[in-house]
């Protein structure tokens, strides 16, 4: 390691700098043969980390035997770095390749998401919180949806119900599958990363055609849904599983028979049950351990009681684990949409937003035959009604409606864990409060836990199990 002569060799707080090496003084001799000290070479200091030397040249073996102190480095793994999952940054303390303390650094995404929906009203929120984990914008809208209803004392649909765990399942298999895609291409795997991406385009297209949008799709809405779905809903989802039940066996020859992905993620990233336990750890990381939480099960929502799933568990807690658990996931979650198609045409043209014209908004939204905007028959028919069905859609829209004074959790079983969503309500048109319990947040808390003592290089496994999305860490 070098660093010139006049840097400024000062560590953040809370740091160590590299134990490095004391300097070799390279000046000519004088013609007396004796030598003349660098007035610019700085000498070795102490720190409240330890001593701390500066390296200005000379062999790196004479270098490395003058230090004799504990020869630790501290290296800063990410904000921009591939295989931290986006802006994370790790401070790894190193010696020689073993991690032997680390700390998590987060905040670089940071949106104010939350405070932000405390200046929209209750129905523009939604469009705040699907852009807090984008890897699974469903799933928050839902928890928020939920929040709101609970504070109103309302119920959506059954219908909605019921498109509201289609949306979540798909998305719980597109967020997995980006799992397989990054994890894969962190630790070398091109086609593993080629096929995880592929599998989830065909997820986003049905997503496109059920909602409307790709991602953030703001389409669950408080008391309902935006819309129903469109005609022919049925033959492409059906056409989807048919496409990913050929395509799932894939992964089994690529990822789950291979031996080198077992032995790269065995034993790597290991956390027991009661690890979970004391840092709040949900999702696949806390069914790794063994203990089949899912809230899907243990505190159902939107209907989740009437379907036949399993929660699998495993109890070994290392990466490859995690893996599996995920890949068996994705297969539940493909029972669960198969059995809402019955469910969707015993319900077919049932309305999807309460009948409450004070909160549904919007309620019967028509788009247009260019996909976009309101059709000319809906405008139409506010414009014609009456004046007064004018003014109440247009102070709908812009004002909001009140929500009783109170506050509420509601959580939900994300790709990653619980998340909840806290509302508090004064009695207004927008929150008060709106925090997010983020599982990716909460989940991160377990990366020392598995790094430290293990090779730097596991660290990245480790990180790739964990599976977090900054943009929910941060918000």
């Amino acid at each position: 390691m070098s660093r010139s002569d006049n840097a400024n060799p000062t560590a953040e707080a809370g740091e160590t700098i590299a134990d490095v090496t004391t300097g070799t003084d390279t000046s000519p001799s004088g013609a007396s043969g004796s030598t003349t000290a660098d007035p610019y070479e700085a000498t070795a200091r102490d720190t409240t980390e330890g001593k701390v030397y500066n390296v200005s040249g000379g062999d790196w073996d004479e270098i490395q035997t003058s230090a004799d102190k504990d020869e630790r480095i501290v290296i800063n793994m990410g904000p921009q770095h591939p295989s931290t999952h986006g802006v994370l940054r790790l401070v790894l303390e190193l010696e020689g390749e073993t991690v032997t303390q680390s700390r998590v650094v987060v905040g670089y995404l940071h949106t104010g998401i939350e405070k932000n929906i405390e200046y929209r009203t209750w129905t523009q929120g939604v469009t705040f919180v699907t852009r807090m984990d984008y890897l699974a914008p469903l799933h928050t809208e839902t928890a928020y949806c939920l929040g709101v209803e609970k504070l109103l004392g309302i119920t959506a649909p059954r219908r909605a119900d019921i498109v509201r765990v289609l949306l979540m399942e798909l998305n719980r298999m597109s967020s997995h599958l980006v799992y397989l895609a990054t994890g894969g291409m962190e630790l070398g795997s091109t086609t593993g990363m080629v096929f995880g991406f592929r599998e989830r385009e065909e997820v986003l297209h049905l997503l496109e055609f059920l909602t409307g949008l790709r991602m953030n799709h703001a389409f669950i809405r408080p008391g309902g849904l935006a819309q129903d779905l469109p005609k022919g809903y049925e033959q492409k989802i059906r056409e989807f599983l048919t496409l990913m039940t050929k395509r799932m066996k894939d992964y089994d020859s690529l990822f789950t028979g291979q031996p080198i992905w077992r032995r790269r993620l065995g034993d790597v990233g290991y956390l027991p049950l009661d690890g979970c336990l004391q840092l709040g750890i949900t999702g696949p990381i806390l069914r790794s351990a063994g203990l089949g939480w899912d809230l899907r099960k243990t505190q159902p929502y939107c209907g989740y009681e009437e379907y036949d799933f399993d929660v699998p568990t495993l109890n070994d807690g290392d990466a490859f684990a995690r893996y599996l658990l995920r890949i068996e996931e994705i297969q539940q979650s493909m029972r669960i949409i198969e059995q809402t198609l019955p469910k969707l045409r015993e319900t077919e043209g049932d309305p999807v937003m309460v009948a409450d014209g004070k909160v549904a908004w919007p309620a019967k939204l028509t788009i247009g035959p260019d996909g976009l905007g309101n059709s000319l028959e809906h405008v139409r028919k506010i414009m014609g009604q009456s004046m007064e069905s004018l003014i109440h859609h247009f102070k709908l829209v812009t004002e909001g409606f009140d929500v009783p004074a109170g506050q509420v959790y509601v959580p939900v079983e994300s790709p990653r864990g619980e998340l909840g969503v806290h509302l508090v309500s004064d009695g207004g048109t927008r929150p008060m409060r709106a925090h997010v319990r983020e599982p990716s947040f909460v989940n991160l808390q377990s990366f020392p836990a598995m790094s430290e003592g293990g090779l730097i290089a596991d660290a990245i496994v480790s990180v790739a199990s964990i599976d977090p999305v900054m943009g929910g860490v941060d918000r």
